[in-house]
């Protein structure tokens, strides 16, 4: 999973396989989603049970699902929850908890019916900090217009019966299409069939229904689906497939022979941003798809850029956890989930992973590679450093854990640079973390986990004793990294850059409020300084109404952040302020703020041989 916070802050801030068809109808979970006839934006699902031979069964909706690391509880969004046996007879139905239903006379039932609610109606604005389900995870319903089908939000599971095969059946309007990588069963217009082995790979199988816009191409064997909803029609896959398939072919080119996926899925839900909209952007993975969402706001340079961030991350899942994993992820309990501990190598290295390949195939440069080090050793400093990572990452769906799980990103990624490093210098710049990926890949894989308790020693004997060390002392241990040492074995050391800021948020501080009263927004008094206010002689308390001629506010400020970044030094600007209950025009130009910010350089010419090796081997 990867969350996108750039601008989040500051709205906190403001707030203070297929199965064989003769399987036998006994052992086989039968769904029906109706997205035709949707009614108070609510879905009617349907589900024909196996043969029980106990008198009583539970059936759950997750409450939580692989790659989120947070309690959602899917099963609150349904409800009118009813069992009937083969003549139509209501059963005794009690529900235990907000996801599970106890069903009595269970060797008589023939059908169980709810409706489902979306969970995008739901979010609070921010889609992190609070309650919210984070938005690729989530569910939309938006009747003849687009259905994000996360499936983990629609179906659930009888206990006992995780391993039974699926077969759901979509009745769906004419004029959408579902994209995924499922195979449709059913050659009509109006209805998908779908079929599984077991639950948990129809959990790990999106579907997003919305106007067909796709597009489809080929690297090295495997076959992307890009598909894309835009509300207003602002974006198209087309629009963006250039930049899509250029990144994927160089993520394929530098895994190599890790991954063996023949077909993934990128479905790009284009949020509104209006109140019933998503507003949780970034992306979650699965073994052959990614979910992501992200404002339609976004002007086009930033949107690629975003997904570029977002769907490079989410494919490298395919290494870990999803072929390299431990038995807590393996057996997954979606009701009382037990965490692994080495998020530090799901999401750190994986992030790491993310970046690496950009100068590893030449997407980026030295510089702009070394600047993202340094900002992610910064923004993990602002987290707790001396916080074991292990305890952390076992612990992460509870406080004060769960406030720590962002550095997964951060400090996670810092850890995966580490271990490159020590492999690259012990073997003089042959092989680092990817071989060592190769190898944890060859010796478990996809249905063959690892003890959590084990994993350090089998990387330290597939590696060297020093790598072994670092995990024990900075990853399971509570001792800050040591970043500065690491990178000087690689001839890199700090150096200051002067780079562009924005004008509305620096780092994770905003220099604008919000009047929660009458939601305009406003100046902070602190800001004056700062050389885009101080160029307009905008005051403390002054209230910003419109930017060159397009009203702003609370509802739509994050239109107001994103557009700001196409902003260029002496662009003409024209903006509507009140000041004292008065409004006014001000007519000027753009002075961006510039920020002295810590990065890093090669300076060791002696070790420009093992820094390339790391960088480009």
């Amino acid at each position: 999973m990867k969350k996108i916070l750039y601008t989040l802050a500051l709205a906190v801030t403001f707030w203070s396989c297929k199965t064989g068809t003769g399987a036998a109808k006994s052992n086989i979970v039968e769904v029906n989603i109706n997205l035709t006839d949707v009614k108070d934006d609510k879905v009617l699902v349907t589900v024909t049970p196996p043969v029980f031979k106990t008198d009583e069964v539970v059936y759950s909706i997750p409450k939580t699902v692989p790659g989120t690391y947070s309690t959602d509880n899917y099963g609150k969004f349904s409800e009118d929850f009813k069992a009937f046996d083969s003549k139509g007879n209501p059963l005794t139905v009690k529900r235990l908890d907000d996801n599970s239903w106890s069903i009595s006379n269970a060797k008589t039932l023939k059908k169980i019916t709810y409706l489902v609610n979306d969970s995008f109606d739901t979010e609070k604005g921010t889609g992190f900090g609070n309650d919210d389900v984070f938005s690729p995870a989530g569910t939309n319903i938006d009747a003849g217009k687009n259905f994000m089908v996360n499936t983990h939000g629609f179906v659930g599971y009888f206990k006992d019966k995780l391993d039974v095969p699926y077969k759901v059946t979509i009745t769906h309007p004419e004029t959408l299409w579902g994209a995924t990588s499922m195979t449709d069963q059913d050659a009509s217009n109006t209805s998908d069939v779908f079929t599984t082995s077991r639950y948990a790979i129809l959990v790990e199988n999106p579907i997003m229904y919305s106007k067909p816009d796709y597009t489809t191409f080929n690297v090295n064997g495997m076959d992307i689906l890009i598909a894309v909803y835009s509300p207003t029609g602002k974006y198209t896959a087309e629009s963006i497939t250039p930049e899509m398939k250029t990144m994927m072919t160089a993520q394929k080119n530098f895994l190599g022979k890790v991954n063996s996926t023949k077909k993934y899925t990128v479905l790009l839900y284009l949020s509104s941003m209006a109140k019933d909209d998503a507003h949780g952007f970034g992306a979650l993975e699965h073994p052959t798809a990614t979910t992501v969402v992200l404002p339609e706001s976004m002007p086009k340079e930033k949107l690629v850029e975003s997904m570029k961030d977002v769907v490079s991350h989410e494919f490298f899942h395919i290494v870990t956890p999803l072929t390299i994993h431990s038995k807590e992820i393996q057996y997954f309990d979606y009701n009382t989930p037990q965490m692994s501990e080495h998020l530090w190598m799901y999401e750190g290295v994986t992030e790491y992973f993310a970046n690496l390949f950009q100068i590893n195939q030449g997407l980026i440069d030295e510089a702009e590679f070394y600047t993202r080090i340094a900002d992610k050793i910064a923004q993990s400093k602002q987290l707790d450093d001396t916080m074991s990572f292990t305890v952390m990452s076992k612990n992460v769906l509870e406080q004060p854990y769960k406030d720590q799980y962002l550095n997964v990103y951060q400090k996670g990624a810092l850890i995966g640079m580490c271990i490159d490093i020590i492999i690259r210098e012990k073997n003089n710049g042959e092989r680092g973390i990817l071989d060592l990926m190769h190898k944890l890949s060859d010796e478990y894989g996809v249905e063959k986990p690892f003890n959590d308790n084990e994993l350090f020693a089998k990387i330290t004997s597939l590696t060297y004793p020093e790598v072994g060390d670092f995990l024990n002392k900075y990853v399971a241990g509570t001792t800050p990294i040591p970043y500065d040492f690491y990178l000087a074995k690689v001839g890199v050391t700090k150096a200051m850059e002067k780079k562009t800021g924005n004008p509305f948020i620096k780092g994770q501080t905003p220099y604008i409020t919000v009047d929660k009263a009458t939601k305009e927004i406003a100046v902070r008094p602190d800001s004056e300084s700062v050389d885009f206010y101080k160029n307009l002689n905008l005051k403390g308390g002054d209230k910003i109404l419109a930017v060159n001629n397009k009203s702003y506010n609370l509802d739509n400020i994050y239109d107001l952040v994103t557009e700001s970044e196409n902003w260029k030094d002496n662009d003409p600007i024209i903006l509507k302020v009140k000041r004292g209950g008065k409004e006014e025009t001000i007519k000027g130009t753009v002075k961006l703020p510039f920020e002295e910010a810590e990065t890093f350089k090669a300076t060791d010419a002696s070790k420009e041989k093992l820094k390339n090796a790391w960088l480009k081997g």
